[in-house]
């Protein structure tokens, strides 16, 4: 029997988006593209890179207590 541990991103809350166009490495692309078939198996809710991305930026500016501190 396997257990599935969530993942540190939980599910993707509906949100108001604004555009925002970005370049990184192939090799973080296809981390990003791993990482949302995981998510997706996880939580039975198909969703691609492009989607986690926001949240996963979100999800790291609300941990740096650094950039907290200086708000």
């Amino acid at each position: 029997m396997t257990t599935t541990k969530k993942l540190r991103l939980g599910p993707l809350p509906t949100t108001t988006t604004v555009k925002l166009t970005f370049t990184c490495p192939a090799s973080l692309k296809a981390d990003l593209d791993r990482y949302a078939a995981l998510h997706a198996q996880t939580y039975g809710e198909s969703v691609d890179a492009v989607t986690l991305i926001p949240h996963m930026l979100e999800a790291f500016m609300a941990g740096d207590r650094g950039f907290k501190k200086r708000l």
